[in-house]
């Protein structure tokens, strides 16, 4: 094991991902939880799932070696700049195509529903919960921490004296986005675990297929999506109301 994996053994996970997305998509490929469940060691991670930790620390490091040049450090770029992609990209994302998979899983019930209630029969209720916990969590980040964020930043850089927060401080919305954070995580874990990884069966439709597709899709992005916040949105902002950036 060289020097950059044996570096890489003593961070956490969350620490590993964020520093590239190169390292999320290893995570992602191996199923290894980054996002909620991100504050553990690979070695721990690999040892539940029956993984060789020499080999998945290789992987990363190697994926970190090669990662494109152009790809955004998000720990080096403005919170300004990250709140845009998180919400241009993967707020805009989850409006957009939550309504689809809400309609191709309606039509899908509707011819599939009995005869795979076995693997279908929670999932609208899954998905629906989901959908109304995201739309209500969006709308509190956009409305209400996401600009306080924004504004925190312009006034630590510009030397100006920040106001107090109505809610005390950062630290307290943050703690409820990460609990729906943690509350999505495990929606999405029913739902892979009663599809069997999203698996198409032999008998579904162009409709059926496209939905357990989306819904892998939906997984992936929400990783993503939750990884930002969580470990590199999150953090840095504690780091700015407590003066230890």
């Amino acid at each position: 094991m060289d020097t950059h994996t044996t570096s890489l053994s003593s961070q956490t996970i969350s620490e590993i991902a964020s520093r590239s997305l190169a390292a999320v998509r290893v995570f992602e490929r191996l199923g290894i939880d980054y996002c909620c469940g991100g504050k553990r060691l690979v070695e721990e991670a690999c040892q539940e799932q029956g993984l060789d930790a020499a080999t998945v620390l290789s992987d990363l490091d190697a994926a970190l070696a090669n990662r494109p040049a152009e790809e955004t450090d998000w720990n080096r770029a403005t919170l300004r700049d990250l709140i845009r992609h998180i919400v241009g990209k993967h707020h805009e994302y989850l409006k957009l195509e939550m309504p689809r998979l809400a309609q191709r899983l309606e039509k899908v019930m509707k011819v599939y529903g009995e005869q795979d209630r076995a693997t279908l029969g929670a999932l609208p209720r899954v998905f629906h919960d989901l959908r109304t916990e995201m739309d209500l969590h969006m709308h509190k980040e956009e409305m209400v921490l996401f600009p306080y964020i924004d504004r925190l930043e312009a006034d630590v850089n510009s030397g100006r004296p920040v106001p107090p927060p109505p809610f005390g401080s950062v630290r307290n919305p943050i703690a409820m986005m990460e609990h729906e954070h943690d509350s999505a995580g495990a929606a999405l874990k029913g739902m892979r675990d009663s599809t069997h990884g999203f698996a198409v069966p032999d008998h579904a439709c162009t409709t059926y297929r496209s939905l357990l597709e989306g819904l892998r899709e939906l997984e992936e992005d929400l990783h993503v999506h939750i990884h930002l916040e969580n470990n590199i949105l999150f953090p840095r902002a504690i780091a700015l109301e407590t003066g230890t950036r």
